[in-house]
């Protein structure tokens, strides 16, 4: 078996709202969905296989029987599988937050930092997130802003559109407003340090522990410049490469393409309806999808009218 079709880790953070059950077809009990897991081997949050003999296995336990063979030659380097995958809905504000490279993640935290890609799935008129900040400041100037709750005065506020791309370098301080759906591919990491959160209550009625101390070691505190492109690709890093699938179900109405041994492809479903076929096996997608096809495949098909994800190691 070389296509698995994946079930999401769900995540009901205080954030989220509605829109990964009714328009992407997400199975969740709660009342907010702001995260599905959709491509993960991390504890936090294993996505699960759903089809085939290894139906009801977490994807790390189909990787441990099947050998690493399935991930390709590139995530040999990684103790861990290299990536993650989500949808995020911010139906409220995130917390401002910053996160680090791999060198002080491993040491202080045990496993990786984080390096991220925002793809922007649909958004509300007028929606928009942090990136960066709008000038230099000092380590002082940072930590009194932290404390009077006047650390927005200085953050960079980008206004997006659908479609629209943002890369995520360790040390930038970043946060999804309200009003975004957003694709995220990132390391496999879930090392996350917050600054400052509204004053939001969690579960417990107790405002959410910030990590103010080591986001003052690890915080690039000068404004970041945005990549216009990474063309041929949507992002193409140290870690992974993404590529974006539109397939019209006219004109182009499919695509073939060959996986070699060199890494494993997530297919990451955005929108729309269709096939993904090699050799003997053919697996039906639809939009909220998420497919892991396993390194050296070989040709596989794509056939039908979606856009698509579609990342490598």
């Amino acid at each position: 078996m070389a296509i698995l079709k994946l079930k999401p880790s769900c995540k009901d953070y205080l954030w989220g709202g509605t829109r990964l059950m009714t328009e992407f077809g997400k199975e969740f009990s709660g009342e907010k969905l702001a995260e599905t897991w959709e491509l993960s081997c991390h504890p936090d949050g294993p996505s699960i296989v759903e089809n085939g003999e290894y139906a009801g296995e977490t994807l790390s336990e189909y990787i441990l029987m099947e050998g690493k063979k399935v991930t390709g030659t590139r995530s040999r380097k990684y103790e861990q599988f290299p990536l993650l995958i989500k949808f995020i809905d911010a139906k409220d504000d995130l917390s401002i937050q910053v996160h680090p490279n791999d060198d002080y993640a491993l040491k202080n935290e045990g496993q990786y930092g984080k390096t991220e890609m925002w793809y922007i799935v649909d958004c509300e008129e007028g929606a928009g997130l942090y990136y960066g900040f709008s000038r230099e400041i000092s380590k002082e100037e940072f930590v009194e802003r932290i404390g009077q709750k006047t650390l927005l005065e200085v953050l960079n506020k980008v206004e997006v559109q659908k479609g629209d791309v943002l890369f995520i370098e360790p040390g930038t301080i970043h946060a999804i407003g309200k009003g975004n759906l957003i694709a995220e591919i990132q390391q496999n990491s879930n090392v996350t340090y917050r600054v400052y959160d509204y004053g939001r209550k969690g579960a417990d009625g107790k405002e959410r522990d910030l990590h103010i101390e080591k986001a003052l070691q690890v915080t690039n505190r000068i404004p970041i410049m945005r990549k216009k492109s990474f063309e041929p690709h949507v992002v193409s890093c140290d870690y992974f490469t993404v590529d974006k699938i539109v397939l019209d179900g006219q004109r182009m109405k499919r695509m073939f393409g060959e996986i070699d041994r060199s890494s494993f492809a997530s297919l990451l479903v955005l929108d729309g309806e269709g096939t993904v076929r090699s050799h003997e096996e053919h697996v039906p997608v639809k939009k909220g999808d998420s497919i892991f096809i396993t390194a050296n495949t070989g040709e596989y098909e794509l056939e039908g009218s979606f856009e698509a994800l579609l990342t490598t190691v």
